[in-house]
């Protein structure tokens, strides 16, 4: 399977972007490295309240596969953090390495 990359943006709720950072760092990222994905690094815009990072996935599912097992599982559910709570908007763009 090829692999597959999202640049993703999410723009972070007044107030809650060092929150949300830290959520971040804390749990998203371990599990998404536990459930196969690769993590090409993350950013912060506090001029725009945004929050930056690229994912990656290059397994024998594809990434939307992949994903939705992500958020399917029992660690996901575990971890008590719905993105809806800290983010007013994403978006998530595949992309493919060029240089």
């Amino acid at each position: 399977m090829a692999k597959t990359t999202q640049l993703r943006t999410y723009t972070v709720r007044d107030g809650l972007l060092d929150e949300w950072m830290q959520r971040w760092k804390a749990d998203i990222l371990p599990l998404r490295l536990e459930s196969g994905f690769t993590v090409g690094g993350a950013w912060v815009d506090r001029e725009h309240n945004q929050f930056v990072w690229l994912i990656s996935y290059e397994g024998p599912e594809t990434f939307a596969e992949r994903n939705a097992m992500y958020w399917d599982s029992p660690a996901r559910k575990a971890i008590n953090l719905d993105p809806d709570d800290y983010l007013v908007s994403t978006d998530e763009r595949t992309v493919e390495e060029w240089y």
